[in-house]
């Protein structure tokens, strides 16, 4: 029998998978809805903006929620809500339904990431985080994956509409079999003395408050809205990249445009779970060196894109760039479990989300309006210095802030001994 805590993640993993599938369909019909709803290239870019937005804007307090209420709730209350928003994302049949739904969507969706990323912190010790984290993340990426390949192929044979529906009923049913996976919880920890620093549940300001006092936060911070930028780039426009500038039908378009940018993280996700907990025996701070590099080394390689490369080159590039910066990936939320205490870890990873997608959000909005002149490809190329700098921030953290940051974590958490 599965234990409780891989339970608990083998949820997560299917829920993760629909929570990015959904998002991701839209950028895999982009041509039948340009057809059917009259939609350009800049209201395409205003669409991605609006969803990355609204996730952005509510994140903060989808996290501190997370921190107050029963985190499975919040996981299952989130699931149903950007199902249910999927499906009327089928109906839609004007520019403007397209726009109040996806706004509808991100902030459904926003719920689920803080409470699903500080329950793995509750069911996972030290030794398996990162493994944990690392397959909730495969999880997320295998969504992007199948989830744009499928709405693609959907869209081919039985129109752009289909995909949604799909979609958002295995996510009702998902929703029904969650008490056999969320049931429960950890061994509830002895109740410590009450301390004015320490609310049993906290508020916004406390969390907020301790989370400005920690330089390695803001760096992990700083760091996820340069790749934020870069990431949803990609994946917002990459379908429809190989759709024009290489012919590719709906289906191919969809599975090559997610598939050759998130497959290889597969690889990267499972190899850097294992690293990010072996090395973190010999180095706690392990996990950001981790994270700087694989920014830093990948970015090369989406350099190459400049220009006009043929299918191979592009296919290669993405690959290779992708599976070297998965590996640091799992070890991402693990960071802010080893630097924040646990009554503020779903706050912290829903300022995370916000600063992402509000940076996603730009990146996707410019992209639309700069494609006519600039062109994709040398817009995919600039995002390699986007990643250097995104690596960069990661590796001053692990020089300068980790040590420190994990002490007073480590202080705060642990009650005061009692006067003998």
């Amino acid at each position: 029998m599965i234990s409780r805590p891989w339970r608990v993640a083998l949820f997560l993993f299917v829920a993760a998978g629909l929570n990015y599938a959904d998002r991701a369909a839209l950028s895999s019909v982009i041509p039948p809805l340009r057809a059917d709803l009259g939609i350009t290239d800049a209201q395409v870019g205003i669409v991605g903006m609006l969803f990355l937005w609204s996730y952005a804007i509510a994140s903060p307090f989808a996290g501190n929620l997370a921190d107050r209420l029963s985190r499975p709730r919040v996981v299952v209350w989130s699931l149903v809500a950007w199902s249910v928003v999927t499906i009327f994302t089928g109906l839609a049949t004007s520019i403007m339904a397209l726009f109040v739904l996806r706004t509808a969507l991100g902030i459904a969706e926003c719920f689920y990431l803080p409470a699903a990323g500080a329950l793995l912190g509750e069911h996972h010790g030290k030794a398996t985080l990162g493994k944990a984290m690392g397959f909730h993340m495969l999880g997320l990426n295998l969504g992007l994956v199948l989830g744009g390949s499928l709405a693609g192929l959907l869209a081919e044979y039985l129109g752009w509409r289909f995909g949604f529906w799909l979609l958002g009923g295995l996510g009702l049913l998902l929703a029904l079999v969650s008490p056999f996976f969320l049931s429960g919880g950890p061994a509830p920890a002895a109740p410590a003395a009450p301390r004015p620093d320490a609310p049993p549940r906290p508020s916004a300001w406390a969390a907020w408050g301790y989370l400005l006092r920690v330089p390695s936060f803001h760096c992990l911070v700083i760091s996820a809205m340069g790749a934020g930028v870069a990431s949803w780039i990609f994946l917002q426009w990459l379908p429809l990249f190989f759709a024009e500038n290489h012919g590719l039908k709906l289906g191919a378009a969809g599975l090559a445009g997610v598939a050759l940018y998130k497959a290889p993280v597969f690889l990267g996700i499972g190899a850097g779970g294992w690293l990010s907990d072996v090395l973190v025996r010999r180095d706690a701070r392990a996990r950001a060196l981790i994270k700087g590099l694989s920014f830093i080394v990948s970015s090369p390689f989406l350099f190459l894109m400049i220009g006009a490369p043929g299918f191979a080159l592009v296919a290669a590039s993405l690959m290779i760039s992708s599976a070297i910066r998965a590996l640091g990936i799992p070890s991402e939320h693990p960071i802010i479990c080893e630097v924040v205490p646990p009554p503020f870890r779903a706050t912290a990873i829903g300022i995370l989300n916000t600063c992402g997608s509000a940076a996603g959000g730009i990146g996707v909005l410019l992209t639309g309006f700069l494609k006519q002149d600039l062109g994709l490809n040398l817009i995919f190329g600039a995002s390699s210095f986007i990643y250097v700098l995104a690596g960069g921030v990661m590796l001053c953290s692990y020089w300068f802030f980790m040590e420190r940051d994990m002490a007073k974590a480590r202080a705060y958490s642990t009650p005061p001994s009692p006067s003998p």
